[in-house]
C-alpha cells in the first residue's frame, strides 16, 4: 500500500550522528522507558536553548505512545542536533488546541485533526507521511454474537449498537460514517445513537466484551493487535474500507523562528531518510508499522477537508 522504496535513500541536512545514536538504541526500542516526556507549557530555564515539543493524537495505549514517541524525540534530537522532547496530550482536541497555542512544535495528526490544525494555525507545514498513509484503510468489526460473516455489504451494521473511536478519528470516525452514508447506512442512526470509544484499543475492548454489538479502527492497529494474540476470538473482521490519505507529521508555523529557516526541510530529510534497509532505522519503522516515510503535502488532504465539512466536522 503506497509508495516504499524510491524514497528511502538520500538524507540531506541529517547529521552522520543518526547512525551511531540508532544503534545504540536500536536494543532499547521494545522499553516503555524509552525517550522522554515532559509536561505541555513547561517553561524552559532562562537562555535555554529552544526545546521541539513534539505530540501526538492518543489513538493508542498510553504506554504504546509513550514507547514510540519517546524513541522519535532521541532519535530527532541526535540526529538534527536539537533538544527534543515527547509531550503526552490528553484527547484528539487537546493535541489541536495545543498545536494552535505553539505548545507544540511537530505533531503526529490523523488526516482530520491535521486538516483541523492547519486551519487553526496558518503557516503550518506537512512535514511527511507512512508509506502505508498514503492508501489507508479501517477495518469494521463485529462481534461472533451477531453471526455475521465478513462482507462488502455494510447495511447489515445499521441494526447493530456501534461504536467509532474518537469523535474526530480519521480512521476511527470521519472515513467510515462517509464510507457508511455512501452504502446508505445512516452513519449517527444506530440504535441508541453510535458510541465513542476514545481509542482503537478501546474499540477492540468494547466490541469483545459485548457493550458494542459492532465498531470500526485503523487498519494498522488491527493487524498489529492480531498479530500480537491480544485481539479477544469474539471480535472478528467485518468489512474493510476503500484507501484514504491518513497520518502524517506537521511542524507549527513558529518553528523556524525558533528552530531555523530550514527546520522543515531537516525534518523532512531525516523522516524520508529512515531506511528498512538499516537495523537501527528499522527498528524506529516498525514502531510505527511502516516500511518508510515519503513525503507529503496539504493538498493531498483535500479530499479529507472536503469530507470533513460535508459531515460537520470542519467548520
Amino acid at each position: 500500500m503506497g509508495s516504499r522504496s524510491a524514497l528511502r535513500s538520500g538524507s540531506p541536512g541529517v547529521q552522520p550522528s543518526r547512525r551511531a545514536f540508532l544503534a545504540g538504541t536500536a536494543a532499547a526500542l521494545t522499553t516503555a522507558a524509552c525517550g522522554r516526556s515532559s509536561p505541555v507549557g513547561a517553561a524552559p530555564s532562562s537562555g535555554a536553548p529552544a526545546t521541539m515539543r513534539i505530540g501526538a493524537i492518543p489513538d493508542q495505549d498510553p504506554e504504546v505512545l509513550q514507547r514510540l514517541y519517546g524513541t522519535v524525540a532521541d532519535a530527532m534530537a541526535a540526529a538534527l542536533d536539537l533538544d527534543v522532547v515527547y509531550s503526552p496530550v490528553t484527547d484528539y482536541a487537546a493535541a489541536v488546541s495545543l498545536f494552535r497555542t505553539g505548545d507544540l512544535d511537530l505533531v503526529w495528526f490523523g488526516g482530520l485533526t491535521g486538516v483541523q490544525a492547519r486551519l487553526q494555525a496558518p503557516g503550518a507545514r506537512v512535514i511527511a507521511q507512512r508509506d502505508i498513509d498514503a492508501v489507508f484503510h479501517s477495518v469494521f468489526v463485529v462481534n461472533t454474537a451477531t453471526g455475521l460473516a465478513p462482507s462488502d455489504d455494510l447495511r447489515p451494521l445499521a441494526g447493530l449498537r456501534f461504536t467509532y473511536g474518537s469523535e474526530t478519528s480519521t480512521s476511527g470516525r470521519l472515513m467510515p460514517a462517509y464510507f457508511l452514508q455512501e452504502a446508505g447506512v445512516d452513519p449517527q442512526g444506530f440504535p441508541g445513537g453510535p458510541g465513542f470509544s476514545g481509542s482503537h484499543d478501546a474499540t477492540i475492548a468494547l466490541v469483545a466484551s459485548g457493550s458494542y454489538q459492532a465498531g470500526v479502527l485503523n487498519e494498522q492497529v488491527w493487524t498489529s493487535r492480531s498479530a500480537e494474540g491480544a485481539v479477544d476470538p469474539a471480535v472478528v473482521a467485518y468489512s474493510r474500507t476503500p484507501g484514504y490519505p491518513d497520518y502524517h507529521w506537521l511542524l507549527g508555523p513558529r518553528a523556524a523562528e525558533r528552530f531555523g529557516d530550514d527546520v522543515a526541510e531537516r525534518l523532512t530529510a531525516f523522516f524520508t531518510g529512515l531506511s528498512a534497509d538499516d537495523p537501527a532505522d528499522a527498528g524506529v519503522l516498525d514502531l510505527f508499522g511502516a516500511e518508510a516515510f515519503i513525503p507529503t503535502e496539504a493538498a493531498d488532504y483535500d479530499r479529507i477537508e472536503e469530507i470533513g465539512r460535508e459531515l460537520g466536522l470542519v467548520t
